[in-house]
């Protein structure tokens, strides 16, 4: 197992490497399992590190942040990309309802992601995993203006990585509109949002990589979207979201290669999963 190295001390997640078929397609395994056989050629080696799967559960790696200077003269000017305004508009409706979620500290475990609004009532979605690695500890939620307020935990689903908090009245989370189900389509431009390395408000730009990728998420297989915007440690429990501002997931696992953080292999649980879940579990705790 590897460790990622964040900053001023060492941060981040457990890495797991799955076993591979003889057709060099992944197994999903839950961490903590062992691998058996004796050692794999150049072959398998490669797509061993290719395929290797962590779950994004502390704050690590830095991720980047968006950042366009159109005023620079030369070559530099001539190279940068121009930010499509809708994501600039998207971003800025997003930010708001996201926030950082702290579990456990002092002398117990203690593990950090995000997680966001989606009502009024100030319920939010995080994930399961947070949690379990944080001692299922005390909650403390950091809204992106630095506020800071403890969150009762309403219920968890660990089979699908989900986790359903709720904090008082006087957070005034603006609640983040969801993707209708099956809307998502590849090749379309999203934003992950969240709190990598503790970074509040980190916002990073991808694409669909493609949909109904299956991969272990919590206790059991599950179909995911995968993404190139840059996912990092921290990013866990943080949306997905599209060009309109709407969730089309939750991020929670990343793709490495020998543990060295991101590589533009991103899963998100998808939204339709995440509304169900969490209407369940919100019905259930209230």
């Amino acid at each position: 197992m590897a460790v990622q190295t964040g900053l001023g001390e060492p941060r981040g997640p457990w890495f797991v490497s799955p076993e591979l078929d003889p057709d060099g397609r992944g197994r999903w395994d839950v961490p903590g399992s062992e691998r058996g056989g004796g050692r794999p050629g150049w072959r398998g080696r490669l797509l061993s590190a290719m395929a290797v799967v962590a779950l994004s559960t502390v704050s690590g790696a830095a991720a980047g942040t968006w950042a366009a200077d159109r005023d620079v003269p030369g070559p530099a000017a001539a190279s940068a990309a121009p930010v499509p305004a809708e994501l600039v508009t998207a971003a800025e409706k997003t930010v708001p309802g996201v926030v950082s979620v702290m579990v456990g500290g002092a002398s117990g475990s203690s593990a950090s992601g995000s997680g966001f609004a989606i009502d009024r009532e100030q319920h939010i979605v995080t994930n399961d995993h947070i949690l379990a690695r944080g001692g299922s500890g005390p909650v403390t939620v950091e809204t992106s203006d630095g506020r800071r307020f403890t969150a009762e935990v309403v219920g968890r689903e660990p089979a699908s990585d989900l986790a359903v908090l709720k904090v008082p009245a006087a957070a005034g989370l603006s609640p983040l509109p969801l993707a209708k189900p099956n809307s998502t389509r590849v090749g379309e431009p999203v934003l992950a949002v969240g709190s990598p390395l503790g970074l509040a408000g980190t916002v990073t730009a991808g694409i669909v990589s493609a949909l109904n990728r299956q991969v272990r998420i919590g206790s059991g297989r599950h179909t995911a979207v995968q993404t190139d915007a840059s996912i990092n440690p921290g990013n866990s429990g943080g949306p997905l979201v599209n060009a309109r501002g709407e969730v089309v997931g939750v991020n929670t696992a990343i793709a490495t290669i020998d543990g060295n953080g991101s590589i533009g292999i991103g899963f998100a649980i998808p939204i339709d999963q995440v509304q169900h879940t969490a209407d369940t579990i919100i019905g259930r705790g209230g």
